[in-house]
């Protein structure tokens, strides 16, 4: 049973993350040449201030 984890910054819309979902079994499935059913995602929106790249954190650039 594949898992797919996918961490991004808030603020996506419902339709975005639906759609998110859909595309990454979808694709995990025909990849990996199992069942649509077998496969989990599992999508964690972090706040931008919980969130650091180059040293600093996305809400202070």
């Amino acid at each position: 049973m594949p898992m797919i984890r996918a961490e991004f910054i808030s603020g996506k819309s419902e339709e975005q993350k639906r759609e998110l979902i859909e595309a990454l079994t979808r694709e995990t499935a025909r990849v990996l040449g199992v069942r649509e059913e077998s496969v989990w995602v599992v999508l964690q929106e972090v706040e931008a201030e919980n969130w650091g790249v180059a040293g600093k954190r996305l809400s202070d650039r």
